[in-house]
């Protein structure tokens, strides 16, 4: 028997653990390693953010969860991985030894990179479910003694749609609270076009995404950096083409959440042959890192090249669509890996992502992810917002009752079999 061994209890996680119970059965023993005590369903954090949903509302409890599989789970915390000897260092002094390895941490928030930045600084954040609760509570006070809000993301950010999210999200709770008009909104991000998403933009995404803008009157900043943060006050420097400085400015704020780049997690960084400089695990086209085998990659943890250069370091998203297929992937190649067959199973990297907006949204769907595309499609609505909410109570059921079905894959194809796709599909 095999000890199968999983890192992270996110998206990829649980969808790794329970897809590896489905293939290999009792034959291994699989386990469920992560630094929280429950599954969050991230992209809910916004919601969170206004009050819309309650922490406990989007959470499952992976002790229970995993138990319902037969998947063992750990609550302790991964602080070095020590691929060369297939163990792992947990922080209550556990050593945990493996036989095969998945990687599904999710990023490290380098808040730090920023002076000033995150909620130990003077911004909010959405990355947690804990941070976007913490968010809530500034929001009230927001609503008491409304000012000026400044979102967006932080240069090297690599997942720009939360932020988006939030902004049209939060712009439509103001209206209903009858404060919207007290409140002035800057949208700031290095990415260089709105609508840009790490991804060069997918269907008209630039168009649909400045429309939203310009007609719930927010103004925006392209090609920023943010210098620095202190109370009440953003330091941003705009950028040229060709990467130089041009004006530098500040923005003041009564609130301001920002998204910020991500790194690895400090138990896989600067293990040589593991991780980048970065922190991220290179994967081969099986999911494998390319100098340990018995070790694979799923999610935001892995490293992929930027889609293109731009003044200011943009990152690549990992959206659901791509974070399922990457599990399936290595999950196919682990158990062949068991049987002693060679890897064949590769993932398909596309990208579906709904952006709620609070009352409609744009959804765009991206086949594959990395231009050039075979499907380059985007669309906007109410039903973005229906689907959404949708999809929160659809995902949480399948981690509650642990079924492994790809959901967003099966989304994804029944937008094109309903005609959306305008005949691209």
């Amino acid at each position: 028997m095999k000890k199968l061994v999983v890192m992270g209890g996110g998206i990829g996680g649980v969808a790794s653990a329970y897809e590896l119970k489905q293939a290999v059965g009792s034959d291994h023993e699989i386990i469920l390693v992560s630094d929280n005590p429950w599954f969050e369903f991230t992209p809910s954090n916004p919601w969170v953010a206004v009050n819309w949903r309650k922490p406990d509302a989007i959470r499952v409890d992976l002790d229970e969860a995993m138990s319902r599989r037969g998947i063992r789970f750990i609550h302790d915390p991964v602080v070095r991985v020590r691929p060369a000897d297939d163990q792992l260092d947990l922080s209550s002094g556990t050593v945990l030894d493996y036989d095969m390895l998945v990687i599904a941490t999710g990023p490290r928030l380098a808040f730090d990179e920023i002076e000033g930045l995150g909620p130990e600084g003077f911004t909010s954040s959405v990355c947690k479910t804990d941070h976007a609760a913490a968010t809530a509570q500034v929001v009230e006070k927001l609503c008491e003694a409304p000012g000026p809000v400044v979102i967006g993301a932080a240069q090297g950010a690599s997942c720009y749609g939360p932020a988006y999210e939030y902004a049209f999200i939060l712009e439509t709770e103001l209206r209903r609270r009858k404060v919207r008009d007290r409140v002035p909104m800057t949208f700031v991000t290095p990415e260089p076009y709105i609508g840009h998403f790490g991804l060069d933009g997918v269907g008209d995404t630039k168009g649909l995404m400045e429309s939203e803008l310009r007609e719930r009157h927010i103004k925006w900043l392209t090609n920023h950096r943010i210098d620095r943060v202190e109370s009440g006050v953003m330091h941003v420097t705009g950028v040229k083409p060709d990467g130089s400085d041009a004006e530098s400015s500040t923005l003041e704020f009564a609130h301001s959440m920002i998204l910020p780049a991500f790194t690895g997690i400090d138990a896989v960084m600067g293990i040589d042959g593991l991780s980048n400089p970065r922190g991220f695990i290179p994967v081969d086209e099986f999911q494998r890192n390319p100098t340990y085998a018995n070790v694979y990659a799923v999610g935001v943890c892995v490293a992929i090249p930027p889609v293109g250069k731009t003044p200011l370091p943009v990152g690549v998203p990992k959206t659901g669509f791509m974070i399922e297929s990457m599990v399936t992937a290595a999950v196919g190649n682990i158990a062949l890996a068991l049987a002693g067959e060679e890897p064949r199973h590769r993932a398909t990297w596309n990208a579906l992502c709904l952006a709620d907006f609070g009352d409609r949204g744009v959804a765009f769907l991206a086949v594959p992810q990395i231009p050039p595309r075979n499907t380059n499609w985007s669309s906007s609505g109410k039903w973005v917002h229906l689907a959404k909410v949708a999809i929160e109570k659809y995902y949480l059921h399948k981690v509650r009752k642990g079924t492994t079905e790809p959901f967003y894959e099966k989304f994804g194809m029944k937008l094109m079999g309903a005609g959306k796709l305008r005949g691209q599909a």
